[in-house]
């Protein structure tokens, strides 16, 4: 017969409280609708969008805009850290975590789940950092650091 302890503790887990397994696979769950999410967001701008094969590359899709391809490495979110959205822009090795490097992609894309936004940020003004901070649609103080770059589908266009 289990204690009341141990029927409590298993209740508040089946109740809310997740395994460590079970959080990975909600936020790979997250990630995989996430990128379901750009090739359809992608394709109503416009832009011919593929999937490399196999999951060894450090890009998730390449986009074709015009004569141009470009390497994009999407990610998601639906935490607020102190008012904004936290997403993490890196890849993780045996040795830790490891910014994105110019030569590995070109566009890092952030999707923020609540708010259905889509930022486009050229790698070269984030590769040097392993995790960004967004803000909300209308944050009291304003856009954010990144605010520039929230639907700016046009800095696939330009270059």
């Amino acid at each position: 017969m289990q204690s009341k302890r141990s029927k409590g503790a298993s209740r508040s887990r089946s109740q809310g409280a997740k395994t460590a397994r079970q959080r990975e696979l909600t936020t790979k769950r997250r990630g995989e609708l996430s990128e379901l999410a750009f090739v359809y967001k992608a394709a109503t701008e416009g832009f011919h969008v593929a999937k490399p094969y196999g999951d060894s590359e450090r890009y998730d899709f390449i986009v074709e805009a015009g004569h141009r391809l470009w390497r994009i490495q999407v990610k998601s979110t639906t935490t607020l850290l102190n008012g904004q959205y936290h997403v993490n822009s890196h890849r993780r090795t045996n040795a830790g975590v490891i910014p994105y490097h110019l030569d590995e992609v070109d566009f890092l894309v952030a999707h923020i789940i609540p708010e259905d936004t889509w930022f486009i940020l050229p790698i070269d003004i984030i590769h040097d950092r392993t995790s960004l901070l967004f803000a909300p649609r209308h944050h009291p103080r304003g856009p954010g650091l990144y605010g520039a770059y929230r639907e700016a589908w046009h800095l696939l266009r330009e270059k």
